[in-house]
């Protein structure tokens, strides 16, 4: 069977959407076959195994949050400042928090990361290759901070995403000045 690209990734979308709602124990073949409303069996001709199917959801996942080229542009020749790094921290929590069944999925996958070794390996090869390409565009952008505020800033992100996809401590209070108050404390 040729394997068709458009198909594959409204596949993997099928995925992440089983993931986000049933978690990994939730996620098998027939489920997301069921999900995208394909016939019974087509998933595991597009992911032979479940380390191929999380393979592909990763890979996925990476493709529907990654920044637009336009993004990118914009940020490269604006003036480096707090309101620029601001704007991008801002840009990211946008993306993730519009995209909540692919950050729900990302959560899930973190969490079995934990349990099973394989998943660690490729989630983590994932993430590391994204803080790297953060802390290139960073500097090639004239951004305030190092590796160290881009770290702290990834740990925040991910406490503040966790924190507005559940239930959020101070729910009245807004997302943006949360930012604001990050990057003030975090960029001394």
């Amino acid at each position: 069977m040729a394997k068709n690209d458009i198909r594959r990734r409204a596949i993997a979308d099928a995925g992440l959407r089983v993931l986000a709602a049933e978690g990994t124990r939730g996620l098998t073949h027939r489920a997301i076959d069921l999900a995208a409303g394909i016939p019974v069996g087509t998933t595991s001709n597009y992911f032979r195994s479940r380390d191929a199917l999380v393979e592909g959801l990763v890979e996925r996942i990476g493709e529907r949050l990654a920044p637009t080229e336009e993004d990118r542009r914009r940020r490269s020749t604006s003036l480096p400042s707090r309101e620029l790094f601001a704007d991008y921290v801002r840009d990211i929590v946008r993306r993730l928090s519009e995209d909540r069944d692919v950050t729900i999925a990302l959560f899930e996958l973190r969490l079995e990361s934990s349990r099973r070794p394989e998943v660690a390996a490729l989630l983590g090869a994932w993430q590391r290759a994204g803080f790297d390409a953060d802390v290139a565009f960073n500097a090639s952008a004239g951004l305030p901070g190092g590796r160290r505020e881009i770290a702290l800033f990834h740990y925040a992100v991910d406490g503040l995403l966790l924190d507005r996809l559940t239930t959020p401590i101070d729910p009245d209070r807004s997302t943006d000045d949360i930012i604001d108050d990050l990057v003030d404390g975090l960029l001394r």
